[in-house]
């Protein structure tokens, strides 16, 4: 009973959060109650919904376990590992107190999504069939135990989150909106649950869910804050006025936020054109997806062109057209970011074409072709992240933002690209996607790119940007290597990730590390971090990435970048 409750995944976790918990300083001591409520919380649901019969109803991604607690407070602890970092840097007088107001007012944000979230995970779990007594009568003792301390919970949030902002004239509406915020994703995750059946875990989608609500929350408090909306901007100083503010953080958020919302404008668009053309004789078929992938296409370049610059200056004083702002950018040094745009065409031709022909030809286990594209990911990108920072944060959001538009391309079949791509994309697909929704394309850019966004501004830890790098590119790619060819201990008797295959991975990030350090160092970096800390990092990192059955694209580089904060 006990080793079934007390998984490997599980105890990581648990290591992940005490190390966490560890560190943090007696000035953050309410946040690390709440992240320590909020994982006893989500173990405790997380225990619950797999012995439940009524978890089906979720329709999760096979293979896969619930994932509840990891995606409950991954982002939590990303949070607060941000917050210790900058409150070192407050002590040191390096950045404003305002910067770090800004990030505990996120911090409650994403506690209040993910206990919104486990919330109604709760309530669906109270489904349990009535023609099973014994489980039934467990079950509703369960979720009442469980609805109370979440009940508790969430009134102890509250006051706690009063008393601390007790001198703040907005913390009326500082609370709604981190309660709305709470509301929003727990409704998107009722519409990733239900519109994308057997594409995620719900830990996966617990994480989508709390990601997409805080970052597009914080372009619209933004806005508010901008435009100075009566008695709503003055509460709105600390959430709109944040850390990462530059125009091409604007830029990146502006358009990924308008691609994410496209669909429904589209949809809205196709549901009039309905109204007014039949779809009955198939001789119209043909014109009919002319017409449609022409509605689509102007309606894309309306978004882009018009209503996303529009918003983007309204939140930043841009003096030119958004797009010319970014021309201006890559040509302000053409010597520089010119060649590296080059590089990065070449490698990705060569490379793309070249796993394209070797999985048309199935002589190379799909694992180990995917797995080439991590190692391409180390080449391309960790020069850029050296030299060219910057550079390499806007073109992270442009390819963001064409994987969005081919994947929406390709989920509509939008002619004349929209079967061609599904063929293209589903030679590089494994059992973690599906035919409604590709994304380990998705998650392995994520995984990169996160980190280097969120260690944007003041950043003491020269390696946490390199998170997603090291974890993906180089551990993660050598530990299925090895495990794979000659992997012979396994952790556990059901799972395929062996011993050999995890301390590969953990010797060559470390190994990694080593030379990075001191090239880093030659650049002007000083390192203050100690070498037993940047160990333990990479050993919990490795473990989890042995023993999680969630999309490790998207856990482990956060996991390891919350890790290198601390």
């Amino acid at each position: 009973m006990a080793s079934s409750l007390l998984n490997g995944e599980r105890a990581v976790v648990a290591l992940f959060i005490s190390r966490t918990l560890y560190t943090t300083p007696l000035d953050l001591l309410s946040e690390g109650l709440f992240l320590s409520l909020l994982s006893l919380f989500a173990l405790f649901l997380e225990i619950f919904a797999e012995s439940s019969s009524s978890f089906s109803q979720f329709k999760t991604r096979p293979g896969a376990s619930s994932g509840i607690l990891l995606g409950a407070i991954t982002l939590p602890n990303v949070m607060i590992s941000r917050l210790i970092q900058r409150s070192r840097a407050v002590s040191l007088n390096d950045i404003d107190v305002g910067d770090l107001e800004h990030l505990r007012i996120q911090y409650w944000t994403v506690t209040a999504c993910c206990f919104s979230m486990l919330l109604f995970i709760a309530f669906s779990l109270r489904k349990v069939p009535q023609n099973q007594h014994s489980i039934s009568s467990r079950g509703v003792w369960g979720v009442q135990f469980g609805l109370s301390w979440l009940s508790l919970y969430a009134a102890t949030y509250c006051v706690f989150f009063a008393v601390k902002l007790h001198n703040d004239s907005a913390v009326c509406s500082e609370l709604l909106w981190v309660l709305f915020q709470g509301l929003a994703a727990q409704k998107l995750l009722q519409h990733v649950l239900s519109t994308f059946p057997f594409c995620a875990s719900i830990g996966e989608a617990l994480l989508v869910s709390a990601g997409i609500t805080i970052y597009s929350g914080d372009m619209v408090a933004l806005t508010l804050a901008k435009i100075n909306v009566p008695h709503l901007s003055t509460g709105f100083v600390f959430v709109g006025n944040g850390i990462l503010r530059s125009e091409i953080s604007i830029i990146i958020q502006g358009i990924l936020l308008g691609l994410l919302l496209f669909p429904a404008f589209f949809k809205l668009l196709i549901k009039v054109w309905y109204q007014f053309r039949s779809l009955e004789n198939p001789d119209e078929r043909a014109c009919h997806e002319i017409e449609k992938s022409a509605i689509f296409f102007t309606s894309l370049a309306f978004i882009l062109i018009v209503i996303v610059p529009s918003w983007m200056q309204i939140v930043k004083d841009f003096d030119v057209h958004p797009f010319l702002w970014v021309i201006g950018f890559i040509f302000s040094e053409p010597h520089k970011i010119l060649p590296l745009f080059m590089y990065w065409v070449a490698v990705t031709c060569i490379s793309v074409v070249r796993f394209y022909k070797i999985s048309k030809k199935g002589t190379t286990e799909r694992i180990l072709l995917r797995k080439y594209y991590h190692l391409m990911a180390v080449a391309m990108f960790l020069p850029a992240l050296i030299f060219q920072p910057k550079f390499l944060d806007l073109a992270f959001g442009a390819a963001l933002a064409l994987f969005l538009l081919l994947e929406i391309i390709r989920v509509w079949r939008i002619w004349p690209l929209g079967q061609l791509v599904h063929q293209f994309m589903n030679a590089f697909t494994d059992h973690r996607d599906s035919d409604v929704l590709i994304i380990s394309h998705f998650s392995l850019l994520l995984g990169c790119a996160l980190p280097i966004w969120m260690s944007s501004g003041f950043n003491d830890r020269p390696l946490a940007p390199f998170a997603g790098i090291l974890s993906l590119g180089i551990g993660d790619t050598m530990a299925s290597m090895i495990g794979y060819k000659y992997g012979v201990l396994r952790w556990s008797k059901t799972g395929k990730k062996t011993i050999e295959g995890t301390a590969a991975g953990i010797t060559s990030v470390l190994a990694a590390c080593s030379v990075l350090i001191p090239l880093l160092a030659t650049t002007g970096y000083i390192f203050t971090q100690q070498w037993c800390s940047l160990i333990l990092a990479v050993i919990i990192s490795g473990l989890l990435e042995a023993y999680t059955a969630q999309l490790d694209n998207a856990f482990i580089p956060l996991v390891f970048y919350s890790l290198l904060c601390l």
